[in-house]
């Protein structure tokens, strides 16, 4: 199906509530019309991470605004639309739930088709909208409750090639800065402290470095921070921003010694053909981590390709273009497709048939 289309995204599955118009027009290029996110950060933020009751009852209230607000910048009615696609996992169930049922309601009163999206797809796929690049690609997928290589052959077609055996790497930076009590999200909190650390003073381990497997574990990274920190104890100023910068150097050295090896291993399989390494996720908004990465793709002759960071993070475009590179292959969901709180990419309901 080479024509065009206009889908509606709605993505729910965490602390954003988002809807979004993207336009797929024949040539296979996308053009985003509209992309409306709201956060849910000061609701959370007490907590010092999100509380999915608060989450999902956050979502109820909202979203029907938001499509509408995604609709009215625009420009466009529902009788103007292709599709309507909506995240059906993975993530925390009752804002997935949410977000699909309002999307089935649309789907039924419009009568227009409705396309399930997996999270994690709309993420790798979302650099095809942004930067039109071509398959295959590897992914670096790295936010707060993701990290793990993803090779992309096509829509659907997907190779996991490592994963994190305890914390996602967005998830490690968030409990970091609540060890420190730097504030939440922590990510940002952390980098912000440790531009004045000195990341050398404190000798922290990188779980897995030396190993031949593209997985992580952060979970013995955070244990020895807080070892660290209960060593100096009571903590300076200076001491978090040392504590900050030691930590975050061990997380680079951990993720440019995979990308080399995921990039080493994608030049064997497919000779010839440059590699591309795509980042996304909250986690790639990080500057050091996006520079050691630089270093690595240029060592390995590889295009780095990280896309703005407001469709790094949850949004609705994703979803929708997702959702239409989905409907430009023939591919529809019924009603009966149910929300998911785990959705592998590599599951092999992911697939689309000929």
């Amino acid at each position: 199906m080479n024509s065009e289309s206009l889908i509606l995204g709605i993505e729910t599955s965490c602390d954003e509530t988002a809807a979004a118009l993207v336009r797929r027009k024949p040539d296979g290029s996308g053009e985003i019309l509209s992309n409306i996110v709201r956060s849910q950060i000061e609701e959370h933020r007490a907590y010092g991470g999100v509380v999915p009751e608060l989450a999902a009852r956050a979502h109820v209230i909202h979203l029907d605004t938001i499509i509408q607000t995604a609709l009215d910048e625009a420009g466009v009615g529902f009788d103007d639309l292709s599709a309507i696609a909506a995240t059906a996992g993975p993530g925390l169930i009752g804002g997935v739930l949410v977000g699909l049922t309002s999307a089935k309601a649309l789907s039924a009163a419009t009568g227009k088709p409705l396309i399930a999206v997996n999270h994690l797809e709309a993420h790798v796929l979302t650099p095809r909208l942004t930067d039109g690049i071509d398959f295959p690609y590897l992914v670096l997928l790295v936010s707060g409750g993701h990290s793990q290589f993803v090779l992309v052959k096509g829509v659907g077609d997907y190779e996991r090639w490592g994963t994190t055996i305890d914390d996602a790497l967005g998830e490690a930076f968030d409990k970091a800065a609540k060890l420190l009590d730097l504030g939440y999200p922590g990510g940002p909190e952390v980098e912000k402290a440790a531009l004045g650390g000195d990341a050398r003073r404190f000798d922290l381990p990188r779980p897995l470095l030396n190993q031949k497997r593209l997985d992580f574990s952060f979970s013995g990274l955070k244990t020895a921070l807080r070892l660290a920190a209960e060593a100096v104890a009571p903590v300076s100023e200076q001491d978090c921003a040392d504590l900050c910068a030691s930590f975050q150097q061990a997380v680079c050295d951990i993720v440019s010694a995979r990308a080399g090896m995921a990039l080493n291993q994608f030049t064997a399989r497919f000779p010839g053909h440059r590699p591309t390494l795509v980042v996304a996720g909250g986690v790639a908004a990080n500057k050091t981590i996006g520079a050691a990465l630089e270093t690595v793709c240029a060592q390995n002759d590889a295009r780095l390709v990280v896309p703005p960071l407001p469709l790094c993070t949850d949004n609705g475009a994703m979803v929708a273009w997702a959702g239409a590179e989905r409907f430009a292959l023939g591919r529809q969901d019924g009603f009966d497709v149910v929300a998911r709180p785990r959705w592998p990419l590599d599951d092999a309901d992911m697939r689309i048939l000929p």
